[in-house]
C-alpha cells in the first residue's frame, strides 16, 4: 500500500502519476459518456421517426449520427487536461482545437438544417411547376446562408482567441464598400433576381411584354433573364431592368378579350345593316373556344359605318388566340361575301360642277 502511494506521488513533467491516471480516466470516461449520449439521442429520434410522417427527424438523426470521432476526442481531452499542469502553449493549442471542433460540428449541423429546409421548399415549388426558377434561387440562397453561418463561426472562433474582431470587421467594411461600389450593377441584378423570385411577377413559361419586346420566359438567372421572342431569337434582359420596367404578363390571364372595329360601306341596305350584329354573334358562337360578348353599330365614319365587336378567347396561350381570331375573321369574310355585305375602305368622292 505504501509502495502504491509512493508510485502515485511520483512526479513527471510537473504532474503526479495520480494526476495522469485521473486525467486519463476522465478522458476515457467522457468519450464513453458522449458515445452513450449520442446512442440515446439517435435511438430516441429513430423511435420517434417511426411514429411521424415528417422527414425532419431523419435529418436530425443524420446530424447527430454523423458526429465525427475527433469531436469526442478533443472534447474529452479539453476537460481531462484541466486536472494537469501543462505548458501554456499546450493548453492554448488544445483550447483552439476544442473551439474549432465545436464550431465545426455546430455550423455543419445548422448547414444540414438549411439544406433540409431548402430542399423541402424546392420540392413544394417544383410541385407547382416552378422548378427551373426555384432551383437556381434556392441553391443561391442556400450558399449565401451557409457562407453567413461559416463567417459567424469564424468570427466566434477569433473572438474566443482574443482577436480584436471589431477592428477586422471595420476594415472589412471599408473594403466591402469599395467592392460593393465596383460591383454595384452586378449586385443590383442579383438582388433583383431575389425580388423576382419572392414576388413572382412572372415565371418560366410565361409570355410577357416589356416595352417593345415580348416573348416567353425561358430562364431566370441570378443576373439576367432570358426571353424567347416570337421571331425565335433569344432576348437577354438584366434583372434590374426587369424590376424597373413595366411588365405585362399574359400567362396570368385565364382568357383573352378581343375587341375590334369592322366597317361596312354606306351604300348597304338597311335590312343588311340590321342583320350584322346577329351574323357576328352566330359566327363567334360557332367557333370552339370563343365566347361572344357584344356587337354594336357604334359610329359613322368618314367612309364607313362602324361596328364594334367584342368576344373572349378561352385560353391564355397566344397561339390559341391567333388560331381562334383567324377562324372568326375568315368566317366573317365568308359570311359577308355570301350575304353580299361589302367591307368599307378609305374612299373619297369628288363632286365636280360645270
Amino acid at each position: 500500500m505504501e509502495y502504491l502511494e509512493q508510485f502515485k506521488s511520483l512526479v513527471f513533467a510537473g504532474n503526479t502519476v495520480y494526476d495522469y491516471i485521473l486525467a486519463g480516466a476522465i478522458f476515457i470516461g467522457l468519450i464513453i459518456v458522449l458515445k452513450i449520449i449520442k446512442m440515446i439521442i439517435v435511438g430516441r429520434l429513430r423511435h420517434l421517426a417511426k411514429k411521424t410522417k415528417t422527414d425532419f427527424d431523419d435529418t436530425l438523426i443524420e446530424i447527430f449520427g454523423k458526429v465525427k470521432p475527433p469531436f469526442y476526442f478533443f472534447v474529452s481531452l479539453y476537460f481531462s487536461i484541466k486536472y494537469l499542469t501543462l505548458p501554456e502553449i499546450v493548453n492554448e493549442g488544445v483550447q483552439i482545437l476544442f473551439l474549432i471542433i465545436i464550431i465545426w460540428e455546430v455550423v455543419n449541423g445548422l448547414a444540414k438544417l438549411v439544406d433540409y429546409f431548402a430542399s423541402k421548399y424546392l420540392a413544394q415549388t417544383v410541385g407547382k411547376g416552378g422548378a427551373g426558377q426555384s432551383k437556381a434561387m434556392v441553391q443561391a440562397l442556400n450558399i449565401i446562408v451557409k457562407m453567413i453561418l461559416w463567417l459567424l463561426g469564424l468570427t466566434l472562433l477569433l473572438a474566443n482567441l482574443g482577436v480584436n474582431v471589431t477592428s477586422i470587421i471595420a476594415s472589412l467594411g471599408i473594403g466591402g464598400l469599395a467592392i460593393a461600389l465596383a460591383l454595384q450593377n452586378i449586385l443590383s441584378d442579383i438582388f433583383s433576381s431575389f425580388s423576382i423570385y419572392i414576388d413572382k411577377p412572372f415565371k418560366i413559361g410565361d409570355f410577357i411584354v416589356i416595352g417593345d419586346h415580348s416573348g416567353t420566359v425561358e430562364k431566370i438567372g441570378l443576373k439576367t433573364t432570358r426571353v424567347r421572342t416570337l421571331q425565335g431569337q433569344e432576348l437577354v434582359l438584366s434583372n434590374n431592368e426587369l424590376t424597373s420596367a413595366r411588365v405585362e404578363n399574359f400567362k396570368q390571364m385565364e382568357k383573352r378579350r378581343v375587341l375590334f372595329t369592322l366597317g361596312v360601306i354606306y351604300e348597304i341596305k338597311p335590312a343588311q345593316l340590321e342583320k350584322i350584329p346577329s351574323i357576328i354573334q352566330e359566327i363567334v358562337k360557332g367557333v370552339k373556344g370563343a365566347d361572344f360578348d357584344r356587337c354594336h353599330f357604334k359610329s359613322y365614319g368618314d367612309s364607313s359605318l362602324n361596328f364594334e365587336i367584342a368576344y373572349y378567347v378561352n385560353s391564355a396561350e397566344y397561339i390559341d388566340y391567333l388560331n381562334i381570331n383567324q377562324k372568326v375573321n375568315l368566317a366573317i369574310f365568308n359570311r359577308f361575301t355570301k350575304e353580299k355585305i361589302e367591307f368599307a375602305y378609305p374612299t373619297r368622292t369628288v363632286y365636280m360642277q360645270k
